[in-house]
């Protein structure tokens, strides 16, 4: 809510408390609005984060959403050496694990770096990442490890994530001031890829992802808008509102490396 608010050596309680009213208050609206729908969800659980807050962890083991990896902490990984990203990506894992008592099987940093890509396939488990932003689809792609000095190359999915229709738009200077800009973006995106998809005749369908914070969405002048949107959503026929992991497994099963 404070765009391009600066940085200070020291803590910022304004900001802390927007963001701590994701978990206070906005989280369990979202959650509220998916679960009246019987719709999945994925999670992107930054690890650290998540660990304090167990109540929230619980809340989507037991509503069946997806967690998925999002990094030890909120950070950018550009210029993190090598080694620290992949022992910060091991200890978000096994944080998750001890959380829900599986490791993740997607993977997002956001913010990422050169050697993102590589550590997930390195590290293992992962059936996708969503570090992309290059698709309206998933897609295959090849990563090159180095097995004790012979190189390889190893068919790794990516479920591309998107920066459009999401509520981050709200928090930015190009962005949505109104919750009725956001679901008029949302529907416009969704009519476009509805009608290049199967419906049209096509045998064509798209993949919409829509970003939602609890921060954000949660609050109540914009949740309204994201319960319209997912209604009109429901209104049309042959629309399959899932979780990511469930996207990456039919893509494995139907397309195949």
């Amino acid at each position: 809510e404070i765009i391009g608010a600066p940085a200070f050596p020291m803590r910022h309680m304004s900001m802390e408390s927007l963001f701590e009213y994701g978990s206070r208050a906005g989280l369990w609206r979202v959650l509220r609005a998916f679960e009246q729908r019987k719709l999945p969800l994925t999670v992107f659980a930054a690890a650290a984060a998540l660990a304090r807050h167990p109540e929230a962890a619980a809340a989507y083991r037991e509503l069946g959403h997806e967690i998925a990896g999002h990094g030890l902490r909120w950070i950018s990984y550009q210029l993190v050496d090598e080694a620290t990203e992949r022992a910060h990506l091991a200890e978000a894992v096994a944080i998750l694990r001890e959380l829900t008592g599986a490791a993740p099987l997607g993977w997002y940093t956001g913010r990422d770096s050169p050697n993102t890509r590589r550590l997930v396939v390195e590290h293992g488990g992962f059936l996708y990442d969503a570090d992309s932003y290059a698709d309206d689809l998933p897609y295959w792609t090849e990563v090159s490890l180095d097995a004790g000095g012979a190189p390889r190359r190893v068919p790794h999915l990516v479920v591309p994530y998107t920066l459009d229709t999401n509520d981050m738009r709200f928090a930015t200077l190009q962005g949505f001031n109104s919750g009725t800009q956001f679901f008029e973006y949302l529907c416009d995106a969704f009519d476009t890829l509805y009608r290049e998809g199967d419906p049209a005749g096509l045998d064509a369908p798209k993949m919409l992802s829509v970003g939602l914070h609890a921060r954000l969405a949660g609050r109540p002048g914009r949740i309204a808008s994201l319960e319209r949107f997912l209604d009109y959503v429901l209104e049309h026929e042959r629309v399959w509102v899932c979780r990511r992991i469930d996207i990456a497994r039919h893509w494995i099963s139907m397309h195949p490396w």
